[in-house]
């Protein structure tokens, strides 16, 4: 599909800085295109853009910003990532899933592990080596506990860069 739509989860500022680092010392830097952020859906098709800015909206207007964690590392094979436990975040996305019922792609339809890639496209070597020194980084973010998601973002893929759509901030009393 061409320049298809992605939804994201935005981090809070104080764990995007530190995903934002973490991506700038590991991530390829030729590949490294995009700021650190939790995808939801990879790809809705460019038909559905107006219905994209008409119902992300009203679904963050409504809903309290859902609370995360950051768990601990996740190993994607030939990549690294942050691992996050967000179930309000996902319940979230199955209300998103559901309205678009029939327009997700195969990719979409699985429910996602949340998380943050900070390393991706390497050999499976470095990638353990990242993942094996990474824990006593993370160990003040475990400990810290919650946070709280604060937007979704709305983007256009442009084949490497993404093009920003929309953010919607969370600002409703409902928790997900």
């Amino acid at each position: 599909m061409a320049d298809p739509f992605i939804l994201t989860a935005v981090l809070p500022p104080d764990l995007q800085a530190f995903a934002e680092g973490l991506r700038r010392v590991h991530f390829p830097p030729a590949r490294n295109h995009l700021h650190a952020h939790v995808t939801l859906f990879h790809a809705f098709a460019p038909t559905l853009l107006a219905e994209l800015v008409d119902v992300i909206p009203k679904l963050a207007a409504e809903f309290a910003p859902p609370q995360g964690a950051v768990k601990g590392v996740m190993d994607l094979g030939k990549g690294t990532a942050i691992a996050l436990d967000a179930p309000e975040l996902l319940r979230l996305r199955a209300l998103v899933a559901e309205h678009f019922r029939g327009s997700l792609t195969a990719q979409d339809l699985h429910e996602p592990r949340p998380h943050i890639t900070i390393q991706n496209k390497v050999t499976k070597e470095e990638a353990r080596a990242l993942q094996a020194g990474l824990a006593p980084v993370l160990a003040p973010w475990i400990t810290k506990g919650r946070f709280a998601f604060p937007a979704l973002a709305l983007h256009r893929y442009r084949g490497g860069p993404w093009e920003h759509i929309k953010t919607s901030a969370f600002r409703g009393r409902e928790r997900a």
